[in-house]
């Protein structure tokens, strides 16, 4: 099983966090079955930032990009080379550690 070291953030996970992952699962999804709520305005189908994430190790373990996703991260306040939307970055068998950007393009949560 893959493990997802998540990075602390002040607000997100404060400690930081270490998790296993199955396969083929989202890095949003492995986040918020594990209570870290990152931000996910679009509810998952890919047509927004919100979910924005830098994947600091492991990035070309991922599943390529689409076009679609390309668009959206050109939009993502503080886009990095190893950006990713959380809702699209599907797990392979590596490890990954993943950052949390501290701001996302709503300023505001929507509470989820």
């Amino acid at each position: 099983m893959p493990k997802i070291v998540f990075l602390p953030h002040a607000e997100l996970c404060p400690k930081g966090a270490a998790l296993e992952a199955n396969s083929g699962e989202t890095v949003l999804d492995v986040a918020l079955k594990n209570g870290i709520a990152i931000e996910h305005a679009c509810e998952k189908s890919c047509a927004c930032t919100t979910c924005h994430v830098i994947i600091r190790e492991g990035f070309y373990s991922l599943n390529e990009s689409d076009e679609l996703e390309d668009d959206m991260l050109d939009k993502a306040w503080g886009l990095e080379p190893e950006s990713r939307l959380g809702c699209q970055a599907r797990i392979a068998d590596e490890d990954l550690v993943v950052e949390i950007p501290k701001y996302t393009v709503n300023m505001v949560s929507e509470g989820h």
